[in-house]
């Protein structure tokens, strides 16, 4: 069976590149910059168009995952602007203010987007026992955790990813995220069992101009998503 390969994208022009690089799926997102956040209505349409699935990430401002009630709303919100687009799923997560999942939260969002896939975002990794975790949402019926292994990246995990892969069996599939590239996807597979890797395969923005960095509408280490090293990552978990 394939490994699927999973891009996370901000722009149109990122997603263009995750297409035509070969992505089998789409993680929608704004500023990932900040590790991602809500894409907008219009954002969304268009990539229900595009021909691959996609799941938009459903975070309302950076910082960290207590989510207050008025936030929470935000969120169903948006929750439902992804299902009228048309898109396959969601990502979402809560934690409390102790960095355990905060399960009420989680399934209350899971319950408001359900006949959507879901992902669990990244507060599996902040979270000191990301185990138990996996049994929590394959219970509530999630489709996928991403994680780097509680690490701020993905080979500084491998020990707890496998085990989170072995914990999951067939309820619930691990998606390796954070730090992959084309050069390390293959090792990440092999050393986690993982059947879902996920990253943004970013390249430097090219040419940025210093009026803008200056203004402040761009960061001067701006990066997009780079057609070339999505295929590169794909052509290398074919070759598994």
């Amino acid at each position: 069976m394939p490994v699927l390969l999973e891009v996370c994208v901000d722009s149109p022009v990122g997603l263009n590149a995750a297409i035509a690089g070969g992505a089998d799926r789409i993680e929608l997102c704004s500023s990932l910059a900040v590790g991602g956040l809500t894409p907008s209505p219009g954002f969304m349409a268009l990539a229900a168009k595009s021909g691959r699935p996609a799941r938009a990430m459903i975070r309302p401002r950076v910082g960290d995952y207590v989510y207050s009630e008025a936030e929470i709303d935000v969120m169903r919100g948006d929750i439902d602007a992804a299902r009228a687009a048309g898109l396959a799923g969601v990502v979402i997560g809560a934690s409390l203010p102790n960095w355990h999942l905060d399960e009420k939260t989680i399934r209350r969002l899971a319950e408001h987007a359900k006949g959507l896939e879901l992902t669990l975002n990244r507060t599996v990794d902040m979270s000191p026992d990301p185990l138990a975790a996996v049994d929590m949402v394959a219970a509530l019926g999630f489709r996928s955790i991403l994680t780097s292994g509680g690490s701020l990246k993905a080979p500084d995990g491998l020990e707890t990813i496998a085990a989170m892969v072995a914990r999951a069996g067939t309820r619930v599939e691990i998606l390796a995220g954070s730090g992959l590239n084309p050069g390390n996807v293959r090792m990440i597979v092999e050393k986690t069992h993982v059947r879902e890797v996920h990253g943004s395969f970013a390249a430097p923005w090219p040419d940025i101009d210093e009026k803008l960095v200056r203004f402040g509408y761009i960061a001067p280490d701006a990066r997009e998503t780079s057609q070339t090293a999505v295929r590169q990552a794909k052509e290398a978990l074919a070759a598994l």
